[in-house]
């Protein structure tokens, strides 16, 4: 008996390599080769459209190292067996190929069945069962060419359409099912736990480009109802129905069907989001520009939010934004998000500080929020081809100086002053809150003529050595001092001069805590004449420490003087706010 390995090698297109393991006999065809010459077989005359390359291999000529060489390669593996014969090799060849950790998919192939008359798949079966890297098992004949296309036709959708990571007799494939259920919440697009046929034509639209006729709807659902007890509810189609009616498609041999949609939805082959599903590579972002959501993105995070605010009570709870999540492999936001946005009075993220924290993502960490959005479905439930399409690249800051207009939404706004000057509390007033929160940061809306934009606070650590270029390039710096300490002014007057005093942005003094008796400061000058001499708006009182909410004028000062900086620079007096004479955009 000649036994011989005909392996695939192809760096072309999604099949990669092929590895076909023949143990053949060719009496009719003498005399053979040991190893044939290397096929491919081009991409036009497959099914899939896809070349597939093929080497062959020779027991005769080429040792255990190279075979498990070839196997290395390999993205699928056909091992032949002649179904005449009685001392079936199959035994023989399993320690090579079936058991090898490289975890290739096998197909099994019953050779001159035109020698018998019985089946060879009686024997073959516990084999089968036994391995689950078996895809399947076809019978055909070399004489007369009985299956041969068949053959390169599983193993190719071996390949491209696996069983195994999806399914197993023993077991349901985690990984599988937790990929589906990320696929049905996002599909459920009113969060009410059943696709209903609007939802489950969106879905069929989505990963086949075809609606499903009304009939051909009811009759999956039928097919559910008599399968699967819950797996319908009210006309739609739950979770349980979901997973299903994919394993009716694995088990059927349809694989393609539930690869399909995994891939729509962003898999790979190993069930794992893809990085170029999450981090499209179309998104650049020069210097001296930033990221900002454009209005269809916002759009489609206030569906977000409304399809999880089940109370309606603008507020997500604990248990709400778990659930908003679920279909994220991880819990993306921590406590400290509490800290940096809007919440109610039970500490839970409103509405708007929902949103305000995806601006402050999508400006600080632009690939993070692209990252997100995938876990969302974004570019399948906005029909964008991908999250790339949410986000606006702003135009270069420069640019705004030269025509003095802006186009920008979220504006930052870098808070410097010594320890205990008062900053913690200047970031948490502009929430509405005390100092019983703390955060680096803290983002919220202010209005400017009636155009709401985002102000972006961020506090510096005061015992820095040099200045970061990531903490110079903000829109506006603010200097908070103590006004009841007498030292606290000389920082805030150090790092003005030594960044801040020759460039173009626009800088504001805050004499925080004037609740308390103001004390002469320990320096050359006042601040008021600090402020007149470097051509500054004067020191801006304030406090946190009131009965209600904190007066929030200063913020909007603060979104104005950063939108206009070639009008307020740091020449202006910042008076009342009508009196800056700046014309609407």
């Amino acid at each position: 008996v000649a036994s011989s390995l005909l392996s695939g090698l192809s760096g072309y297109v999604d099949i990669g390599l092929v590895l076909l393991w023949i143990e053949i006999l060719l009496y009719l065809f003498p005399p053979v080769p040991y190893r044939a010459e290397e096929i491919t077989i081009p991409a036009d005359v497959t099914p899939e459209r896809v070349p597939t390359h093929i080497v062959d291999y020779s027991e005769a000529e080429q040792t255990d190292e190279q075979l498990s060489s070839e196997i290395s390669k390999a993205n699928v593996i056909c091992i032949v067996y002649a179904v005449n014969n009685k001392n079936n090799p199959i035994n023989h060849l399993q320690p090579f190929s079936l058991s090898s950790p490289y975890r290739v998919p096998v197909i099994l192939v019953g050779n001159k069945s035109d020698l018998v008359e019985h089946s060879s798949m009686e024997t073959i079966l516990p084999v089968m069962n036994q391995y689950t890297e078996i895809e399947t098992c076809v019978e055909c004949s070399a004489k007369n060419l009985k299956n041969i296309s068949e053959l390169f036709y599983y193993a190719q959708k071996a390949v491209l359409h696996p069983t195994g990571p999806l399914y197993c007799p023993e077991e349901k494939r985690p990984a599988c099912i937790k990929a589906l259920t990320r696929i049905f919440k996002v599909s459920d697009l009113d969060n009410d736990g059943i696709l209903n046929d609007n939802e489950l034509n969106f879905f069929q639209r989505t990963c086949f480009n075809a609606p499903l006729a009304s009939q051909a709807l009811e009759d999956v659902k039928n097919v559910v109802r008599k399968n699967v007890i819950d797996g319908v509810c009210d006309n739609g189609l739950t979770l349980k129905g979901f997973l299903f009616l994919h394993t009716l498609f694995i088990q059927r041999g349809r694989h393609e069907t539930t690869w399909t949609v995994l891939r729509r939805f962003g898999y790979d082959d190993d069930l794992e989001l893809h990085q170029d599903y999450l981090f499209p590579l179309t998104l650049k972002i020069p210097p001296d520009c930033t990221t900002e959501l454009n209005h269809n993105a916002y759009l489609f995070l206030q569906s977000v939010f409304d399809k999880h605010d089940k109370d309606r009570d603008c507020a997500l709870s604990p248990e709400e934004l778990k659930d908003l999540f679920d279909v994220f492999p991880y819990m993306p936001w921590g406590l400290d998000v509490n800290n940096t946005v809007c919440t109610n009075d039970e500490g839970w993220i409103t509405y708007q500080g929902y949103l305000s924290q995806w601006t402050l993502t999508t400006y600080l960490d632009v690939q993070r929020c692209l990252e997100y959005l995938g876990y969302l479905g974004y570019s399948i439930i906005s029909e964008q081809e991908s999250q790339a399409a949410a986000i606006t690249v702003t135009r270069d800051k420069k640019i705004d100086l030269q025509k003095k207009q802006t186009q920008r939404s979220v504006f930052r706004c870098n808070v410097f002053g010594d320890s205990g000057s008062g900053k913690s509390g200047f970031l948490q007033a502009f929430l509405g809150r005390n100092l019983t929160h703390m955060s680096y940061y803290a983002i919220s809306t202010a209005y400017v003529y009636g155009q709401e934009k985002y102000l972006l606070l961020h506090e510096v650590f005061p015992d820095f050595d040099v200045l970061s270029d990531a903490d110079m390039a903000c829109d506006i710096v603010c200097l908070v001092y103590d006004a009841s300490n007498p030292h606290s002014f000389e920082y805030c007057a150090r790092v003005f001069k030594q960044y801040f005093m020759d460039t173009k942005t626009p800088c504001m003094m805050i004499a925080a805590k004037s609740d308390l008796q103001e004390t002469k400061q320990l320096y050359s000058l006042t601040p008021l004449e600090f402020c007149r001499k470097h051509k500054m708006p004067p020191p801006q009182a304030f406090t946190c420490n009131t009965a209600g909410a904190p007066c929030k004028d200063i913020y909007t000062k603060l979104t104005t003087m950063a939108m206009h900086p070639w009008v307020v620079g740091h020449s202006v007096v910042l008076g009342p706010m009508s009196n800056l004479n700046i014309p609407q955009l």
